[in-house]
């Protein structure tokens, strides 16, 4: 993905607020189809990690690269994704 659409899925994604949380437990194979569900019809989506969390970031981007989503950017303890998908409510069209 190029610079300008990761830009501009920031920019998108500014006003969302965290869909889920993960936790102590850390990323199961029901959050991940949960994720996965939720893309399929909005494309894109912050996740809040808690602080009781004890996986390091590094170790998430990696899962979530893994199942096929764009990290757009993570900051702070905040995780932006991104899933193209032809079964969207409002499809996103990257410039």
């Amino acid at each position: 993905m190029k610079g300008k659409q990761k830009s501009y899925l920031r920019g998108l994604a500014h006003e969302l607020k965290p869909v889920f949380q993960i936790g102590k437990e850390g990323i199961n194979d029901n959050m991940l189809t949960d994720i996965r569900n939720y893309l399929n019809k909005h494309e894109l989506m912050k996740i809040s990690v808690l602080q009781n969390c004890m996986m390091e970031l590094s170790e998430i981007e990696e899962i979530f690269s893994d199942c096929g989503f764009e990290v757009i950017q993570i900051i702070g303890k905040t995780v932006i994704l991104y899933m193209h998908s032809k079964n969207a409510i409002n499809p996103i069209v990257l410039p």
